[in-house]
């Protein structure tokens, strides 16, 4: 995170939420742990995107009321938005983290259902190739939460996990 950058130019994401921003903003999300954070980046316009998904699929919940909840949803929301702020879809840079497999114990011997993590990064590069956006980052799965960092003057995406160095994609 650049230390220029106030707090006021931090553009914060809860779960189940998305923010666009424009330089020289950041945005950023804490607690991803089976969720994903998925960010959308134009360099031309210095216009990104980030959306915190807690599920795959909308359809599954009775109450799909949220649509940032989801990654099938969430996507919709965060493509209209971007294009409503002047990205333009043919430049947007994505790039994902989270997915984590938290409990990786309970999960090994369950369901595919439960394997909400691998679920959730399968969704998103499903969704992302409908619409022909190519995926150009990623650090996904393990079992660590992480808190990522999206600098809207680069695009460089910032990610921080306990008991890791601090990595940039």
């Amino acid at each position: 995170m650049s230390d220029s950058v106030s707090i006021n130019d931090m553009i914060k994401v809860g779960m189940g939420d998305f923010k666009v921003g424009k330089a020289p903003a950041q945005i950023i999300t804490l607690g991803l742990g089976s969720c994903v954070g998925i960010t959308m980046y134009d360099r031309v316009t210095k216009v990104g995107g980030m959306l915190h998904a807690m599920l795959p699929e909308s359809s599954r919940i009775l109450d799909g009321s949220n649509k940032a909840k989801f990654v099938d949803t969430g996507i919709v929301e965060l493509l209209t938005a971007l294009e409503t702020a002047g990205a333009s879809l043919n430049r947007l840079e994505v790039k994902l983290a989270g997915g984590a497999a938290m409990f990786p114990n309970i999960v090994d011997t369950a369901s595919p259902v439960l394997q909400i993590g691998a679920n959730n990064v399968k969704a998103t590069k499903q969704w992302l190739a409908k619409f022909g956006l190519r995926l150009t980052s990623e650090e996904t799965g393990e079992n660590f939460g992480r808190t990522i960092v999206l600098d809207l003057n680069t695009g460089d995406l910032e990610i921080r996990a306990i008991g890791q160095e601090v990595r940039h994609i």
